[in-house]
């Protein structure tokens, strides 16, 4: 047991400091003292710029205006994911944040679908996501239904440098304390090996009971100092390297991301209201620097406005996300390459989860089990999801791709898949991310169909199940018909 926690450092700022600071001095208020660490001189990663509903949840608890935070970020709306060639080249899905049809008791909505079309009736699962028909024809708006099944759940796209100033000023509009700076060395406990102070190349010192270590990949505190270990995922996720470049915007901001899958990897496009965000996430081992550039360069569908950033990475995470006095967060956790955009969400949710379980009285081993203990699934659980796109593909223009194919997988992933192609059963794990909906999109997306369908699908005539489906089609084909445009909502919405 240690002392009572009565000051948090954070080391380090961009989008993984700022949150962790706005949040943690939003929920705990005055019983904290929180100070942050950053140089101006040390750069970050800032790729960040796709996000997924839950951070819609991070802005309410933080207070922001939407309208206000939209403006001060260049932000566009974000109805789900376009995938790309994944399967085979030439083809695509959508992996949308809304839940096709409607679902009946005991009995999910694809269920009606799979028996539909075992008798010959045509049915697309997407005709029935709002989300998708809304993507599809560039248009948003905020709900004006009771009708749940008309929810439009959304996310942002936004700059991820202008996201990390916002919340520096709402953090320091709440009290927490910047410090300038680089750590130069760090002071221990002789006795637990805790962190007690960090010194400063300017000789200041900075004292405190928790760290927080948002110092991007280097891990300063929870790798260099503490000597954390990290679990290579890379033999299931092979992708090491990125490499990113804004290019200008387009006349029409379309509501989603792109994914477009290549030889060894994919590339990304996200529309932003003053440039697009593009990059491409790649295997060294099958593209050099030079091939990964000129392939990216000869994909852009507007003019560059800077030179191409190279980014490299391993998958995986920290063996232990808190360890002693010393909580890791953003890339200093861990990386899952931003496929389903799950970084900033990875952020949001380590400090949710520390507040749960802050020490208030001093650090407790139950509690930093219990901590590691959701931090692991949690990672695991998205990790799963992210290689069901990869290893689930008919390709075979590549060795990357056929490999990926032929690859053992985890035990968790692989019940999944087997459960859902002998049944079409779906299952939430406890706590994961990604609802039935997402895992449903993204297997029937890459090509998995079930070989069965519940027998309570069959409760229904013929005639009536057909009914039901047109009149569900129907309904939110009419209402997305009613939304404005994407930039029409921006524009009206925003005062741009």
């Amino acid at each position: 047991m240690q002392n009572k926690i009565n000051k948090v450092v954070i080391v380090g700022g961009g989008t993984a400091g700022w949150i962790s600071a706005a949040l943690l001095k939003k929920i705990l208020g005055n019983t904290v003292t929180i100070e942050l660490v950053e140089s101006e001189a040390i750069g970050t990663v800032g790729v960040g710029e796709a996000t997924i509903p839950p951070i819609r949840l991070l802005n309410k608890v933080l207070g922001l205006n939407e309208a206000e935070f939209i403006k001060e970020t260049k932000a566009t709306i974000k109805l789900g994911i376009m995938f790309e060639n994944w399967r085979v080249p030439n083809e695509q899905y959508f992996h949308s944040f809304g839940v096709a049809g409607k679902n009946m008791a005991f009995c999910q909505f694809h269920h009606y679908c799979s028996r539909a079309n075992q008798l010959g009736f045509a049915t697309n699962l997407w005709n029935y996501d709002a989300n998708y028909l809304a993507a599809m024809q560039g248009k948003f708006g905020h709900i004006n239904s009771q009708n749940q099944s008309l929810e439009l759940p959304y996310a942002y796209h936004f700059d991820a440098t202008l996201y990390a100033k916002y919340l520096r000023k709402v953090s320091q509009g709440l009290g927490v304390k910047r410090t300038e700076g680089m750590v130069d060395s760090v002071s221990r406990n002789v006795r637990n090996g805790y962190i007690e102070k960090l010194r400063l190349q300017s000789g200041q010192e900075v004292a405190g009971d928790l760290f927080i270590d948002c110092s991007g990949f280097r891990g300063l505190l929870i790798q260099q100092e503490l000597a954390t270990g990290y679990e290579d995922w890379s033999h299931w996720l092979p992708c090491d390297r990125a490499v990113a470049i804004p290019t200008e915007r387009f006349e029409k901001t379309l509501p989603y991301t792109r994914s477009i899958a290549h030889k060894a990897g994919w590339q990304w496009r996200i529309p932003l209201q003053h440039r697009n965000g593009n990059g491409l996430v790649y295997s060294s081992a099958h593209y050099s620097e030079a091939e990964a550039e000129a392939l990216l360069m000869s994909n852009l569908e507007s003019k560059p406005l800077a030179e191409p950033n190279f980014i490299r990475f391993k998958t995986g995470r920290r063996r232990k996300q808190w360890n002693k006095n010393v909580v890791a967060v953003g890339l200093s956790s861990g990386f899952l390459e931003p496929l389903e955009s799950t970084s900033i969400h990875l952020i949001q949710s380590a400090i949710v989860r520390l507040t749960q379980l802050f020490p208030h009285n001093g650090i407790d081993n139950a509690s930093v089990v219990e901590y590691n203990k959701q931090s692991t699934l949690e990672f695991e659980q998205i990790r799963d999801f992210l290689i069901l796109h990869y290893h689930v593909n008919e390709r075979t223009d590549s060795q990357f791709w056929r490999d990926l194919g032929d690859m053992e997988i985890p035990n968790s992933l692989a019940h999944k898949i087997a459960l859902f192609r002998d049944s079409g059963t779906l299952f939430r794990e406890q706590n994961d991310l990604f609802l039935e909906s997402s895992w449903l999109q993204v297997m029937q997306g890459q090509g998995i169909t079930p070989k069965d369908y519940h027998p309570i699908a069959n409760n229904v005539s013929e005639q009536k199940l057909t009914d039901m489906l047109a009149h569900i089609k129907q309904i939110k084909h009419a209402y997305v018909k009613s939304l404005p445009s994407h930039d029409e909502f921006l524009k009206s919405y925003c005062n741009l």
